[in-house]
């Protein structure tokens, strides 16, 4: 039978890439290590490792079942995160995986429920593209995921909960303007491989956009636009992580995101799981992410701003 530990360490070193780091993270010895990752060559009857140099690297068999041991691991690390919870959800640990503005707009409020109702459920928190959090999922290294998709499909085998639909905005220097007006300004988008859905919301307009700058930063995206650089498109929960001053932000008909909340594994989630899962529903309902028009706040500055002098005065 396979050792646990051993699984843990050999996951450890693929996550870390050398043996030192895997020691490092797991607060064994090097030579400890070495011990482990020889001794589970011995149980396997398999060669994991090979020398490379001072390093190491792993074997095709070595790779393969560091992945089977990260999912094993991760496994065994929520079933005893389960049986802490299930005396009453005092302990427990949840860990989640959302895209970046997710992770700033609208979990915060489900931690902070979540701290309320049950302090004794940690809360990690990873910064994942929804391809990568899905993986991670599968993996068994979270237990949840927020993710976005641009149509209505989801993959066959994660249970997903449509939580809203996250509207498309236009952001320009002008306000009311569609993206046939832009046809022939200049276009500041995400990389190659996060464009697709905008270059075919231009395309269904009637036109292919001319991108010049490149930038998957919200700041540096609206610092562009306020600067009078070009023209971009940007989802709703993500101007409400940030709103530079002077750029207007119009509605785009028909071009959205569907934001989900995925799980793995058959029901019932695990208790402190499916806490934060109240957690984020309550904190949708807070933040009606799906709504009205993220506000201005240079607008609400400038107001601020004005009242303080006329209180001064």
């Amino acid at each position: 039978m396979l050792d646990i530990v051993r699984l843990r360490i050999l996951a450890a070193v693929a996550a870390h890439g050398s043996v030192t780091k895997a020691a490092k993270h797991l607060k064994y010895s090097q030579p400890a290590v070495s011990h482990h990752l020889a001794r589970l060559e011995a149980e396997t009857g398999a060669r994991l490792v090979q020398r490379i140099g001072r390093g190491i690297r792993l074997t095709p068999e070595g790779e393969h079942l560091a992945r089977r041991a990260a999912e094993i691991v991760g496994r065994v690390d929520t079933a005893a995160a389960e049986l802490s919870a299930m005396v009453g959800l005092r302990t427990g640990r949840v860990r989640v995986a959302g895209f970046q503005s997710a992770l700033a707009a609208l979990v915060p409020h489900a931690a902070a429920t979540l701290r309320r109702d049950h302090p004794g459920i940690e809360l990690h928190l990873a910064d994942a593209h929804p391809q990568v959090a899905l993986n991670l999922l599968r993996d068994g290294q979270v237990d949840a995921a927020v993710i976005f998709r641009y149509d209505d499909t989801t993959p066959d085998d994660i249970r997903t909960t449509h939580l809203f639909d996250d509207p498309m905005y236009l952001l320009s220097l002008e306000p009311g303007q569609t993206l046939l007006d832009h046809r022939d300004s200049a276009w500041i988008a995400g990389c190659e491989n996060c464009r697709r859905e905008f270059i075919d919301a231009c395309e269904r307009a009637g036109f292919t956009p001319h991108v010049v700058y490149t930038s998957d930063d919200v700041i540096v995206e609206q610092a562009l636009v306020a600067a009078g650089m070009g023209v971009t498109t940007m989802p709703g929960l993500a101007l409400r992580t940030h709103r530079a001053p002077g750029i207007e932000a119009t509605p785009l008909p028909d071009f959205r995101r569907r934001v989900y909340l995925a799980t793995y594994g058959d029901p019932p989630d695990p208790p402190a799981t499916t806490a934060f899962i109240t957690a984020l529903h309550h904190a949708v309902q807070q933040t009606s992410p799906g709504g009205r028009t993220p506000p201005d706040d240079s607008r609400n500055r400038r107001s601020s701003k004005k009242d303080r002098r006329s209180t001064e005065v």
